[in-house]
């Protein structure tokens, strides 16, 4: 099955090759935008690491010099996906986005999930970090969700950071030169942990397998953004996710800042049901064929504050 995968990947590959060509990233934000303005420094001039030029890539297992806290659960290890995720436990080499909550225990932050290909260019990089002006940066970026609720010793100081950057990924299947910059960064003191998700330029939703115009790179399936803490109750699907909206995911926020959404995850806070949407294409996970299913509506869950920043 795999092998029929990639036989039907071929084609695109000769394609997108003579149009995007083989470039180097720099070492810090580099989106066509005044919206790379949210993106905090990445690239082999900071430390970063990178993952492999890969379809449905990741990095091998990543060990972590501090716990994350994630909804009651410490991880001391995750992963890096090319298809726009972070995970803990185990790689996501799915390509078809779905909403939160997921069936199963699997946590995962999807800043934004959907069928990337690295081959054809751009990079996947990420570090962990103690950086003081990285921490400083982090601090103040969480301020406007810790500071109306400090706890009584005060608003909690990240002292550890993991930033992970999709820099100019292109999509499976495409016939233009669209690309996506965006960026998860998570962050604790040890005790109070954080997930900031930074977008810059958005210029795609979806690829060929599910469904989008290889030109555009639109219909279809959309992408996913948010999280999922794998317990089934502490989960968060970003407005606009899975439908054509998420486009302009970098201009939407939860704290007034355009392309920036900020959550503290240590402990319950918010969730959201899944987005109502009609009947979409849903792609064979084995095969990148398409068939057809109803999305089913979750009534559990409470709104995010939502600010769209024109």
């Amino acid at each position: 099955m795999a092998l029929r995968c990639e036989q039907m990947k071929a084609v695109p590959i000769l394609v997108l090759l003579l149009i995007f060509g083989h470039t180097e990233s720099g070492a810090v934000p580099t989106a066509n935008s005044q919206r790379a303005a949210v993106l905090y420094p990445f690239g082999p001039g900071v430390g970063d690491a990178a993952t492999p030029h890969e379809d449905d890539g990741m990095s091998p297992k990543i060990p972590l010099s501090e716990k994350f806290s994630f909804y009651g659960q410490s991880y001391t290890d995750l992963y890096v996906n090319n298809n726009g995720v972070v995970s803990f436990g185990t790689g996501v080499p799915e390509f078809t986005p779905h909403p939160f909550p997921l069936p199963g225990r699997r946590p995962f932050v999807a800043p934004y999930w959907a069928d990337v290909d690295t081959r054809l260019g751009g990079d996947v990089f990420y570090r962990e970090s103690r950086s003081e002006e990285l921490l400083r940066g982090v601090a103040r970026d969480i301020a406007p969700i810790v500071a109306p609720h400090p706890p009584t010793d005060g608003a909690p100081i990240p002292t550890w950071a993991f930033v992970a950057t999709w820099d100019r990924v292109p999509f499976f299947g495409a016939a233009s030169k669209k690309t996506n910059t965006f960026q998860a960064v998570l962050a604790t003191d040890g005790v109070a942990s954080f997930i900031i998700l930074n977008y810059g330029d958005i210029q795609w939703t979806t690829g060929i397998a599910n469904q989008g115009d290889p030109h555009s790179g639109l219909g279809g399936v959309p992408a996913q953004a948010g999280f999922n803490s794998g317990d089934d109750v502490h989960y968060y699907n970003i407005p606009g996710s899975r439908t054509p909206a998420v486009l302009h995911i970098n201009r939407t926020s939860n704290i007034g800042v355009p392309g920036r959404w900020v959550f503290r995850v240590d402990e319950f806070t918010v969730t959201e049901g899944p987005p109502l949407s009609p009947t979409v294409p849903t792609p064979d996970p084995t095969t990148k064929r398409v068939s057809t299913e109803p999305t089913r509506p979750d009534d559990n869950g409470t709104e995010e504050r939502e600010y769209i920043c024109e």
